[in-house]
């Protein structure tokens, strides 16, 4: 999983794992991170609302969202490409 600051903000890419919401759609992303003491990795995983105007995305979608203004209460991404 690639995290890119870039100047319009986050990138993120992840698997589309519901698209039941009008133009929106629930994205996971997962990290593997390693520990800084035991050295040992482990896999963090968040879910991201994302907008999607063409509500073309299905369950099981590879995706990259890009951060973006507030569009709802918790929907602060947009759907960038699909893979």
């Amino acid at each position: 999983m690639n995290i890119m600051k870039t100047i319009n903000g986050k990138t993120l890419q992840g698997t589309v794992v519901s698209d039941k919401m009008d133009k929106t759609v629930v994205v996971l992303v997962q990290r593997f991170v390693k520990h800084p003491k035991y050295q040992k990795y482990q896999k963090f995983s968040k879910k991201y609302k994302a907008h999607d105007e063409s509500n073309s995305l299905k369950v099981g979608d590879a995706v990259t969202i890009r951060e973006c203004r507030p569009l709802s209460k918790d929907k602060n991404f947009e759907v960038v490409t699909t893979a």
